[in-house]
């Protein structure tokens, strides 16, 4: 059975280029995974102290941590955990803990 791939943008990991990532503090890496409808899943490498620029959330913004602690508006997070902030947030704390590996997916 032949299945669609019309409207998929199927990525692997290994085939993806990493870039660098925005930011603050200590340095992190990025790539993109897949891409649709504006929005794009990224994967993310950071060290420990790295920040991230605040930023009003247009549209939403999902994540999960694979590895590593994260703390987002002064909440500790580590694997396994995950948010989702809603269209007309406002991020205004990210920062790395410790080595950490996570997902995010946004509109671009």
């Amino acid at each position: 059975m032949e299945h669609e791939l019309d409207g998929w943008d199927i990525v692997h990991g290994a085939d993806a280029d990493w870039m660098p990532w925005g930011g603050e503090g200590a340095p992190a890496r990025a790539k993109v995974l897949g891409t649709g409808d504006g929005y794009a899943l990224v994967l993310v490498e950071a060290a420990a102290g790295y920040t991230g620029t605040p930023h009003d959330h247009t549209h939403p913004e999902i994540s999960y941590v694979i590895a590593g602690t994260v703390e987002h508006q002064g909440i500790a997070m580590t694997a396994g955990d995950g948010y989702i902030a809603s269209a007309g947030s406002t991020h205004t704390g990210f920062t790395v803990t410790s080595d950490a590996t996570y997902v995010l997916a946004f509109k671009l």
